[in-house]
């Protein structure tokens, strides 16, 4: 008889809960900008320091990149399986196998480090 491997339960939600970055205020208030406005506004907060510029960073080259590890991280965040997880964003699961190479998606949802309670003290 085959055993199945239970995924662990991610949730970028979580992790920066944890992190102390969000608090459900900022939640409730995140949800009613766009997805458009979110971005826009990283980008104008990112560059506050540097007046307004990113130097030496191609922003329009770089950006496909930003954006597909963010969908990654949802895509795994938000299903039960990196299969479904590939259904999700279209893509075969040998290639999210490939995509996952240059990156510590396990490591990046681990949370381990920062507390003792359960998920369900923390939601």
């Amino acid at each position: 008889m085959k055993t199945r491997k239970v995924k662990k339960a991610f949730s970028i939600k979580k992790k920066l809960r944890l992190e102390n970055k969000i608090d459900e205020d900022f939640e409730v208030r995140l949800n009613n900008l766009s997805l458009e406005d979110i971005i826009a506004l990283k980008l104008e907060l990112s560059t506050k320091n540097f007046k307004g510029k990113f130097y030496g960073l191609q922003l329009w080259k770089h950006f496909p990149d930003i954006t597909r590890n963010a969908a990654v991280k949802f895509a795994i965040a938000s299903t039960q399986s990196k299969i479904n997880a590939s259904f999700v964003l279209g893509i075969s699961y040998n290639l999210l196998k490939y995509i996952q190479r240059g990156y510590e998606y396990d490591a990046y949802f681990d949370t381990t480090h920062l507390t003792d309670k359960s998920e369900d003290d923390i939601l």
